[in-house]
């Protein structure tokens, strides 16, 4: 499982001019689930991302958590961030997981993260969105459960 996350000040997604998930200050997170991925990687992810000490204290040092700013996530699906660019011009897909399978595990780590205190909020799977944030420093991070185990 791989993941961007990007802390924000607020973001939303919208699928045909509706707003389906929208947060104020937070993480928006960008999943890509992984063939082979399975339930120890989405407790992994959802345990880093929602612990990550990416708020400024009071001294200004990245020191405080999503949690401790009762900050919200929102969470929108993003298989292309399995997509291959070594060969060619167009990007392969091989490495990520089928819709069903990668559904379920979105949806479980979705799960895990609320099981957490965290509120969340989601895009909708498999559908074309659109995504407005704006980036909070801006900070983004590149988290993938294959380094950290």
């Amino acid at each position: 499982m791989r993941a961007v996350v990007q802390r924000v000040s607020r973001a939303s997604v919208t699928v045909d001019d509706q707003i389906v998930g929208q947060i104020g200050r937070g993480f928006l997170v960008l999943p890509g689930v992984a063939e082979g991925d399975g339930e120890s990687e989405v407790v992994y992810m959802a345990q880093k991302i929602a612990g990550l000490r990416v708020f400024e204290d009071s001294d200004g040092k990245m020191n405080i958590s999503l949690k401790d700013v009762d900050g919200q996530m929102l969470v929108v699906s993003q298989f292309t961030l399995l997509g291959d660019c070594r060969k060619g011009r167009r990007p392969s897909f091989v490495a990520a997981a089928r819709p069903e399978v990668a559904e379920r595990l979105y949806e479980a780590f979705v799960a895990e993260v609320e099981g957490q205190g965290i509120a969340v909020q989601t895009g909708t799977f498999q559908v074309h969105m659109d995504v407005e944030l704006i980036n909070d420093g801006p900070v983004t991070l590149l988290i993938d459960s294959e380094k950290g185990f």
